[in-house]
């Protein structure tokens, strides 16, 4: 599965639905620099990829990494 790291370090990655006999493909963050309080996301379900949702993906990969 695809992997994207920074200095060494694995910062996103995408799980297959189909390879993990998942109902969902999986967009995973590593180490979660997404925290926001006690509870946080640290993978996103993806059902189909639109528009909004890349845009969505985007802004998520650029915080991660910031």
């Amino acid at each position: 599965m695809p992997a994207y790291a920074l200095d060494g370090k694995v910062v996103c990655f995408f799980q297959s639905a189909a390879k993990f006999k998942a109902r969902y493909a999986t967009l995973g963050f590593n180490p979660a620099r997404l925290d926001d309080g006690a509870m946080w996301p640290t993978a996103f379900a993806l059902t189909e990829v639109t528009p909004g949702g890349e845009a969505r993906i985007a802004a998520l990969v650029k915080q991660a990494v910031s």
